[in-house]
This record gives C-alpha cells, sequence and structure tokens, in this order.
C-alpha cells in the first residue's frame, strides 16, 4: 500500500458531511421521484447541471473507500474485497426484492384504481401479458421499472469497486487515469448496458464509474483537496461556475427566458445527459462539493444542529430509506394524480413521506444499538 494512502487513511474521522449528503440525496430522490410536485422545485437539479445521482455515486464512493481501505490497512485487502461483495450481494438482494414488490404493486394498483396508465408510466406494461419474462429479465438486470435506476447502477459500480480499491490503494493516479480513460471511451464508442429489447441503462455505468472513482480517489489521497482549497482563485471560479449553471437551468425553465439563450447553450447543456454523465455536470457536482466542504468543514457546528440530524440519520441507512422512499414516492404520485393535486396537498405529501423515511432510518438504528453488548449500547447512544 502506497504510504500516503496509508497515512490519509490511518489519519480519518467520522465526517457527518458524508451522511448529511447521503440523507439531502435520498429526500431529494423521493420528491423528484414524484411529478407536478411543488416541492421537487427545491432540488438540486433545479438549480445547476447536476443532481441526487450524482451526491449518490460520488459519496457511496468516497465512504467504501474510506472503510474498506482502513479495512485493508487493519486485516488486508482480501477481507475488504470480500466484505464489498457482501454489500453488493445485500445491493442486489435489496434490489430483486424491491423489484418484485414494486412491479406487483404496480400492477395490482393499475388494475384496481382509476388511474391505469401508470401501469406505462413506470414501464411495466409488460407485466400483465409475459409476467414470468418480466421477473426473469429483472433478476438480470434487464428491466428498467421507472424509479429504481439508481439502485440498478450501484450494483455494477459496486461489484467493480473491489478493483478499483486495489488500485487506489497502490497507484491512486494511474486509478483514476484508467477510469477516465473507461468513461472517454465509453461515451466515444457509445458503450453502455442494454435493457430489453434493444433500450440503454438510464444511467451508463461505464460513465458513472468514473464518479464513483473520483469519489474514492478523493478519499485515499486526501491531500490534494486540503492543497486546492488554499487557491482563492479556484473558489472564484468555482463559484462563477455554479452562478452560470444555475443561470442556464433557471433560464431555460422559463420559456419567456429560454429565448435569450444562445443555442449552442440551449440545445447543447440542456436537458442535461444523464445517460453518460456528460463533462459539464461532473464539473458542476465538482465545483459544488468545492465550495460546500469549504464552507461546511468536518467540525462545523451546525452539523451538531437537532434538526439536520433527522437527515443525517436518514444517510447512515440510505440503502433502506432509499427503498422505502420508492414506495413512498410512488403513493405520493398515486394521491395526487387521483385526488385534488393542489399545492398544500404536495406539500403534504411531500412531508409525510419525509417523516416516513425518517422514522424508518431512526427504528433501523435503534435496532441495531439493541443488538448490541450493554456496554457498547451505552456507548452508542451517549
Amino acid at each position: 500500500m502506497k504510504p500516503s494512502v496509508k497515512a490519509n487513511l490511518a489519519a480519518f474521522h467520522h465526517d457527518a458531511r458524508l451522511y448529511l449528503t447521503l440523507g439531502i440525496a435520498n429526500w431529494s430522490v423521493f420528491v423528484d421521484h414524484i411529478p407536478n410536485n411543488v416541492v421537487n422545485l427545491l432540488t438540486l437539479r433545479n438549480f445547476g447541471f447536476s443532481g441526487a445521482a450524482d451526491l449518490f455515486v460520488f459519496v457511496v464512493g468516497y465512504g467504501v473507500a474510506i472503510i474498506h481501505g482502513r479495512m485493508a490497512l487493519e486485516r488486508g485487502y482480501l477481507v475488504a474485497a470480500t466484505r464489498i461483495f457482501r454489500r453488493v450481494w445485500r445491493l442486489y438482494a435489496a434490489y430483486v426484492v424491491l423489484f418484485v414488490i414494486y412491479i406487483d404493486t404496480i400492477a395490482y394498483v393499475a388494475s384496481q384504481s382509476m388511474a391505469p396508465e401508470i401501469i406505462h408510466e413506470y414501464n411495466i406494461s409488460g407485466i400483465l401479458e409475459h409476467p414470468l419474462r418480466i421477473l426473469v429479465r429483472g433478476l438480470v438486470l434487464q428491466e428498467e421499472p421507472l424509479n429504481l435506476d439508481l439502485l440498478q447502477l450501484m450494483i455494477p459500480l459496486m461489484a467493480f469497486f473491489p478493483l478499483v480499491l486495489w488500485g487506489l490503494l497502490r497507484r491512486p493516479n494511474v486509478t483514476l487515469a484508467a477510469s477516465v480513460a473507461l468513461y472517454v471511451a465509453a461515451r466515444w464508442f457509445d458503450w453502455n448496458f442494454r435493457v430489453y429489447p434493444d433500450q440503454d441503462w438510464t444511467f451508463n455505468p461505464l460513465c458513472w464509474q468514473m464518479l464513483m472513482v473520483l469519489g474514492g480517489w478523493f478519499a485515499v489521497t486526501g491531500a490534494p483537496g486540503r492543497a486546492l482549497h488554499r487557491m482563492p482563485w479556484l473558489r472564484i471560479l468555482a463559484g462563477a461556475y455554479l452562478v452560470f449553471a444555475m443561470a442556464v437551468t433557471l433560464m431555460r425553465h422559463s420559456p419567456a427566458l429560454s429565448a435569450y439563450l444562445p443555442d449552442f447553450l440551449l440545445n447543447g447543456i440542456a436537458p442535461t445527459d444523464k445517460e453518460n454523465l456528460v463533462p459539464y455536470r461532473v464539473l458542476h457536482f465538482l465545483a459544488l462539493a468545492f465550495i460546500a466542504t469549504h464552507l461546511i468543514p468536518a467540525d462545523h457546528p451546525g452539523l451538531k444542529w437537532k434538526p439536520l440530524q433527522a437527515v443525517i440519520t436518514c444517510g447512515e441507512e440510505w440503502l433502506a430509506v432509499f427503498c422505502v422512499g420508492v414506495f413512498l414516492s410512488f403513493a405520493g404520485h398515486l394521491i395526487l394524480i387521483t385526488g385534488p393535486n393542489l399545492v398544500m396537498m404536495q406539500i403534504a405529501v411531500s412531508i409525510v413521506g419525509f417523516a416516513a423515511m425518517t422514522a424508518v432510518a431512526y427504528y433501523i438504528t435503534w435496532s441495531k444499538r439493541q443488538d448490541l453488548p450493554a456496554a457498547l449500547r451505552q456507548q452508542a447512544s451517549s
């Protein structure tokens, strides 16, 4: 293992910002998945080129590199790799259970409710004619029901990460360069995973892997991030790019203002290329992360603010909260299309969803604490 990487991993301390980011991403994904909801106008995707998916992929890459890099440091790489594969299995198991229950629920609701069109909206129209075929293709990740694409993306990214971790621990810069080369090749040659019969994945893993590797690279190197923060001119450039991205995005939302945008901005930048992770989206996310980490250091007292603990707890239990959020977003959408779709109803649906996701996160945290020995349980609650 490279000595500088070993030192960075050994010096890492708990960083609540990682869980806060995952919690924000979970809440954002939930409201973004409810169409015609005024609350989702406040999420990141409406103010720039990146969105909640970028937060998920980067932070998970950062966190996995830290956790399993330290494990490799203490117990060896083989143990760390097997623990990553165990996480892959948990992701896959969660996806399969969610996939089966989710599409069955949608099919049942579509056949029994006043909204039969949702079966087409959620991209599972074949479930009624060929249920077994749809289920089998779902098991091999060749079906992509609406709102499950992000969880589907995380499975190959995590399965790929043991190899990434091996490279990051020994040659982090070479590993990052190889990741960028794969990203460029996938965009150039139009490589992607396929969805039956002839569609591509919404999130191309061969491109999105670069963002996850970037997260791991920042985690194990550490020093470049601190060096960058000592460059005021870089903060100015990052801030200017964020303002530019916000202006373009907001103007494009308004037909009157979009008329003032040049054609290359109107047609070339927006809508953002989510599938193949366009470079300006990556740049926007990195600028946002750079400014955010400068304004909110790891020891910022605001991270201990009580209202933020709910979001942080949702980040700590991000997988379970994400799965619950998928069902809640479907339920919220169904409520709004079959009832009075008033602004107050949209806000109420979103608040109830946030509360339910938080309740699930706190319950899982409490349940895990009960399985600890008494001494450790008392220490965890203090």
